[in-house]
Formats: C-alpha cells, sequence, structure tokens
C-alpha cells in the first residue's frame, strides 16, 4: 500500500478509502456548482472533464506513490461527502507534503474538511512521513484558509503554485 494514503483510516464521521472510478458520477457536482472552483485558474472548464482531469491525477499519483486523495464516506449513510489527502508536492522547487481537501457542495459548512484534514495530519506526524506538512491555498480562498489555521497551521509564505497567487500554511511536527 502507498504510504501517503490513509485507506481504512477513520475520523469520528468518516471513513478513509482510496478513491475509485466508480465514484466519478458522486463526484461531478464538486465541479457543477462554480464556486468550487472560483479561486483556481486553469482548469477545464467542462465539469466532467475537470473532474476526469483531477481522476487521472489522482490515480497517477497512486501508481507513482506520490500520495492522492482519499474518498471520505460518512459512516452513517455510506454517501461520499468529499476527498482529502497527502500529497507530495514542489513548492519553489521544494519538495513538500501537503495536506489536500475539497469536500461537495451538499456537505459545507459541516466541519468535514476540518475532520479531514486534521486526521491527515495526525496520520503524517504519527508515522514520520514528514517533518512539517503544508495546505496549498489560492489567497482569496478564505474558507480553505479558515481550516488551515484551525488545522494548526500558521500562514508561512505567498507565492505563486500552478499559476495562481497562494498562501502556503505550514504545521510543524511536536
Amino acid at each position: 500500500m502507498p504510504k501517503y494514503l490513509l485507506e481504512n483510516q477513520v475520523s469520528n464521521r468518516l471513513i478513509f478509502r482510496k478513491l475509485e472510478e466508480s465514484d466519478f458520477e458522486d463526484w461531478l457536482p464538486f465541479y457543477h456548482n462554480p464556486k468550487s472552483t472560483q479561486y483556481w485558474q486553469g482548469l477545464p472548464t467542462n465539469p466532467v472533464e475537470a473532474c476526469r482531469t483531477q481522476f487521472d491525477r489522482v490515480f497517477e499519483r497512486y501508481d507513482n506513490d506520490l500520495g492522492g486523495m482519499n474518498a471520505l464516506i460518512l459512516k452513517e449513510s455510506r454517501e461520499l461527502v468529499g476527498i482529502c489527502g497527502l500529497l507530495v508536492q514542489t513548492v519553489d522547487n521544494v519538495k513538500e507534503l501537503e495536506i489536500g481537501y475539497s469536500v461537495l457542495p451538499n456537505f459545507w459548512l459541516q466541519g468535514f474538511a476540518f475532520e479531514a484534514a486534521k486526521k491527515c495530519k495526525e496520520f503524517a506526524f504519527e508515522n514520520n512521513l514528514a517533518d512539517s506538512l503544508i495546505s496549498i491555498i489560492h489567497v482569496d480562498n478564505l474558507p480553505s484558509q479558515k481550516v488551515a489555521l484551525k488545522n494548526g497551521m500558521l500562514l508561512d509564505k505567498t507565492t505563486t503554485y500552478k499559476n495562481n497567487p497562494v498562501h502556503i500554511f505550514r504545521v510543524n511536527q511536536g
């Protein structure tokens, strides 16, 4: 099993598992809501293409042990509520481990992004995967910044990542 995946991990309300091709239709509503991607430039404008691009990247990460998003399954109903995971990234020519998270619009503002991001942080540090973790967040994406701050991260720097102005939030182990 790739070391960065949280397969079979659980949090209070969520079960983590690998994203599967069969999750595509359940994840597609994320791209149908313009607010989901309003901050990020450079994504395909067609929701199906954008979703396909993301899924292809997730599976490519799995195949190359570069981390990847886990499907977040609600224990209670077995519904897909979001994706979250540890991702190997290169920011300003430095290899980093990122906590990435996205939640389906129907589940926004219910604490799922924080719950999943916190579990990723705990998993990474318990398994000594990195001395510090980052989250790469567009400078205008205040909801995601709030999740990072609640997860104990602090603004480390502002830079450009994939042609987008981003804040790098960081939390150190210990």
